[in-house]
């Protein structure tokens, strides 16, 4: 039957409205607190991770990131549980606390130059009772907005929920702004980047306050007081063969792709655009800012549309639409932020002539391996000036060369020299890099004037549209493949796995894919191969839900 405006309208009344924004409000702040890491990956190594060396350093903060991720599925299954004995209020009351506090303690954490070793040891911590609060925030805070919702706009009401996650990261980035302009770039690279995470406090006691308010959901009521409560969620969501096939299939089939699509479209094109392309931190942030301000209604669209046509058939558009496009756009990106890396790639590429046996994996989370081959020093020295380069096979037992167009440069065996010799010969290497790469045209910074910021925002805004395709809808669908009575465990694990463990290690895994390589691009591959294998999965083997009774 045919949604009018007016329905639409009518249909969100004032108790609908009230329960909508207060789980909206709640979770924006939660999804605040938790991209502030994300955001601050980069200037958070330089304070954490001091003792390991630059390119560790950064893919080491990006893995403390990422540990908030690893454990979402775990929060997933201690607070589903909870969520589905005891009621989705009080669950996510809890969830907010932990979030809030773990937040505003990583504000006042020292250093490593003040604690040492302890102060990475006890951000990771953090990192880990925020994963463990959000693993269990979303489950409860979508399940109870549905089960609010009248027949036929599910997918409207949690696309409220959905928007969430992007007000929060569109909050974190303007309050970064906002301190970074109003103490400067010296100060808040100092101790200024502190502040964001302090404000949490404020957001807490709001957010706590805001969900007080809240009665219990009415489904769940009804299920209590029919005495039809589960005593044993996890045994009867994971332990029963029927609902474990389905709860993996909403992995793979689902959250997979949705995943990566999102965290694609939002944080590694945040890093893309400040790691490869050497765009200043600040005109990012801008630039994501306002494709987040242009994309943000089409959840709302999508998940209205998902209560027309379904929710599968544009969940699965939006991953395989991305993974046939991320290439060309990650391609634009480079001409329009940067094209003077594109012009001087193409006139006087660069190459790395090694013997692949002596070539690294450059990834050491303990600061302690010493990366002396030839090889190792001249792939070093093109990733600390995020130059792309091209490998080629060399004779077995040659000194590595570097050749940037016409030029070559050999590199040196470091493994008979001491500490401050091969620090002496690395200097001297990476000056004579610097002057061939400056000759050939290869920018240390991306030059605002050759940048064309409205192409950018375009191109970024396309990413976040795929972001709302996937997303708009997803929290419907999974909310209507499971029953009642164990809907909070069985729907949270699958979205957690998915979004901690998918998702969250995209920058990770691409930015440690393009060290590797060397080719800026490579790490697409990544989110492109999920986001197929879901579009498959999903469907060949998910129905699709958007009429169902979720009363049962």
């Amino acid at each position: 039957m045919a949604t009018t405006a007016a329905d639409m309208r009518g249909s969100l009344d004032t108790s609908h409205r009230r329960v909508i924004l207060a789980s909206s409000l709640g979770t924006v702040f939660e999804w605040y607190d938790f991209y502030l890491y994300g955001s601050l990956a980069a200037l958070i190594g330089k304070h954490f991770f001091t003792g390991l060396n630059e390119t560790s350093q950064f893919i080491f903060a990006l893995l403390a990131f990422a540990a908030g991720f690893a454990v979402r599925p775990f929060g997933a299954i201690v607070f589903g549980r909870l969520g589905d004995m005891i009621g989705r209020k009080h669950t996510f009351l809890i969830t907010i606390i932990i979030m809030g506090l773990s937040t505003f303690l990583v504000g006042v954490l020292p250093g490593y130059d003040s604690i040492g070793v302890a102060a990475p040891v006890i951000l990771i911590a953090l990192r880990l009772l925020q994963g463990l609060a959000l693993g269990g925030e979303y489950g409860g805070a979508a399940t109870y907005v549905a089960e609010h919702a009248p027949p036929g706009k599910r997918g409207l009401f949690t696309s409220f929920i959905q928007i969430t996650a992007t007000f929060g990261l569109f909050l974190s980035l303007l309050v970064i702004l906002g301190t970074r302009l109003g103490l400067g770039d010296a100060t808040f690279d100092t101790w200024g980047w502190r502040v964001p995470f302090l404000v949490s406090s404020v957001l807490l006691i709001v957010s706590v306050y805001i969900r007080l308010q809240l009665a219990e959901s009415p489904v769940f009521q009804q299920m209590k007081a029919e005495g039809k409560q589960s005593k044993a969620p996890l045994t009867e969501a994971f332990g029963q063969w029927k609902n474990l096939k389905l709860v993996i299939l909403a992995l793979l089939g689902a959250t997979a792709g949705q995943a990566v699509v999102w965290y694609t479209g939002q944080f590694y094109a945040l890093y893309f655009l400040t790691q490869s392309l050497k765009i200043d931190g600040t005109t990012a942030n801008l630039l994501i800012a306002a494709a987040l301000a242009i994309g943000t209604p089409f959840f709302v669209f999508f998940g209205w549309l998902s209560d027309r046509i379904g929710r599968k058939s544009i969940v699965l558009a939006g991953c395989l639409l991305a993974a046939l496009t991320y290439f060309p756009i990650f391609k634009g990106l480079t001409h329009f932020g940067n094209p003077a890396i594109e012009q001087a790639a193409a006139t006087s590429p660069v190459k790395v002539v090694a013997d692949p046996k002596a070539c690294s994996f450059q990834f050491d989370p303990v600061g302690k391996t010493k990366f002396t081959s030839s090889c190792d020093v001249a792939k070093s020295a093109l990733a600390k000036k995020g130059i792309p380069y091209a490998n080629v096979t060399a004779e077995p037992g040659s000194v590595a060369e570097v050749k940037i167009g016409d030029t070559s440069i050999s590199s040196f065996e470091g493994g008979a020299l001491d500490s401050k010799a091969f620090a002496d010969q690395s200097k001297a290497f990476g000056a004579r890099i610097s002057a061939a790469l400056k000759t050939a045209g290869y920018p240390e910074k991306a030059d605002p004037a050759q940048s064309n910021y409205v192409m950018l925002t375009v191109l970024l805004a396309i990413l976040v549209f795929y972001v709302t395709m996937v997303y708009g809808p997803i929290a419907a669908w999974l909310v209507e493949m499971f029953p009642t009575r164990i809907r909070y465990t069985s729907m949270s694990l699958p979205y957690h796995i998915g979004n901690g463990w998918f998702g969250g290690f995209v920058p990770t895994i691409g930015f440690m894919l393009v060290a590797w390589k060397g080719d800026i691009y490579y790490g697409l591959w990544y989110p492109i191969i999920v986001a197929i294998g879901t579009f498959f999965i999903g469907l060949l083997f998910l129905r699709e839900t958007k009429d169902v009774d979720i009363r049962h």
